[in-house]
């Protein structure tokens, strides 16, 4: 990567958080090239790429040789890992070392995924997360991301942080990646190098703290709150725990970590007690620039839970009663532990023990999307959706065809597809038994059901 000159207020800023000697170190890792790194499904694990360098703290991360080009590998479309960079992998870490309970999680400003990915990977059939982002675009590419994760276990949501405020004491785990300053990206991003000043890392302060005085509240007793930043600016990490600390009761909460990982742990002094945060440096780690705190909510706190809904209503789902469910989740093979709702006569299905939840939720939040998508019932055959096929639900009611990898990307590309002995019908396209889409075969053509806007268009 060619070297570029840092911002000199940035170089003020960062001489004074680290001291002349450790700042040449970070200016020197700064101005190269990082390593990429991908976290595996645990669902779907497949990679057609050499997993010799894991991530210290993630279980399923690990570093890459070079970057590939992951658009031209099947895998990827199918979900089977995601390209994640390797510090924002630690919230792996803090989740298993403090085992924290699955239950109803929130990922705040999630798009374009990655921490979402985490968590439903984390919470399994155990939980259910809500996956929320302001912006309209990066909500659709937040929804793609999910679908094709596949778990199920996830609401899609487009909402402003203020719209959450019925949701008071809610969660279990909320999660807030805050926009920011982005100096933790100036390897990869040279347009954060020239966008970067001292009054946009004020603004982008004010910007948090409005955020933090919504998401302070959401938390339930004895809950979590993990606040993360991929900037490195004291005024919008250690400063927001202040600000944070002083609106709302919470306890600190300190990660275990390995020294080999050389990951910074500073103290923060609030509210007469000691509050924790990890700060990732780019001359210390093989990864970005990150910032992470971890809060525990205090036990008088308020913890709000869901109430029955005699009569559920809504301006287009319509619930399936828990007979018609069950006997839906007989007839596709499923674990018995589904509950559906309909939406335009295309069944949707989530777990049952988590209906009140989302019920609650869909009062208040505009949902982008939901559990899975099965698809429409007509005369009794199903027209499954590409959701369906994408997610870890099974689907044993079709056949299916594995492509070697060039037909893959054909198909991929939603190229005409010409297979000899093809079934009659709907028929499942997998690449190393990872599913990618359905094909149907009516008989004088094939037709390729790949979301037209989801192609590859190289």
């Amino acid at each position: 990567m060619p070297e570029t000159k840092l911002p000199k207020d940035f170089e003020s800023q960062m001489l004074e958080l680290l001291g002349h000697a450790e700042f040449e170190h970070f200016e020197k890792a700064i101005n190269k090239s990082s390593r990429t790194s991908i976290r595996l499904n645990p669902a779907k694990c497949f990679t057609p790429y050499p997993l010799k360098a894991p991530i210290p703290w993630a279980k399923q991360g690990y570093f890459l040789e070079q970057r590939p080009t992951f658009t031209l590998d099947p895998a990827f479309h199918a979900g089977a890992y995601y390209v994640q960079e390797a510090s924002s992998q630690f919230i792996e870490h803090i989740l298993d070392s403090l085992q924290i309970p699955k239950g109803i999680y929130l990922d705040l400003a999630a798009a374009p995924g990655g921490k979402s990915t985490l968590l439903s990977s984390y919470l399994a059939d155990e939980g259910m997360l809500l996956a929320n982002e302001v912006i309209q675009t990066r909500a659709q590419v937040l929804k793609e991301n999910i679908i094709k994760w596949g778990w199920g276990n996830t609401l899609v949501t487009n909402n402003d942080p203020e719209h959450f405020t019925p949701l008071e004491g809610f969660f279990d785990l909320v999660l807030v990646d805050a926009p920011c300053s982005g100096e933790g990206m100036f390897r990869k991003d040279m347009q954060a190098r020239e966008e970067w000043s001292p009054d946009h890392v004020q603004f982008c302060a004010a910007r948090q703290k409005r955020i933090m005085d919504q998401a302070g509240a959401l938390v339930k007793a004895e809950g979590y709150l993990l606040y993360s930043t991929c900037t490195f600016n004291v005024q919008e990490n250690e400063e927001m725990i202040r600000f944070l600390t002083s609106e709302f009761s919470y306890e600190p909460v300190r990660i275990p970590l390995e020294e080999s990982w050389n990951i910074k742990e500073t103290e923060v002094e609030a509210d007469g007690k000691t509050y924790y945060g990890y700060r990732f440096l780019p001359h210390m780690v093989q990864g970005e620039g990150f910032f992470v705190s971890v809060l525990k909510r205090t036990a008088g706190a308020n913890t709000q839970v869901p109430k029955r809904i005699k009569d559920f209503k809504h301006p287009y789902l319509k619930e399936v009663s828990k007979q018609d469910s069950k006997a839906l989740d007989v007839e596709l093979d499923f674990n018995g532990n589904g509950k559906y709702y309909l939406l335009k006569d295309s069944y949707f299905r989530m777990n049952k023990n988590w209906n009140l939840h989302f019920q609650k939720v869909s009062q208040h939040l505009n949902l982008k999307y939901f559990g899975v998508e099965i698809g429409k019932k007509q005369q009794n055959k199903w027209i499954p959706t590409h959701e369906w096929a994408l997610s870890i639900l099974p689907n044993n009611k079709f056949p299916s065809l594995d492509l070697p990898e060039n037909q893959a990307i054909a198909y991929l590309r939603k190229n005409e597809l010409k297979i000899a002995d093809l079934p009659k019908g709907w028929v499942l396209i997998t690449y190393h038994n990872l599913p990618l889409g359905w094909v149907k075969n009516i008989g004088n053509r094939v037709n390729n059901y790949y979301p037209k806007e989801w192609r590859i268009r190289i």
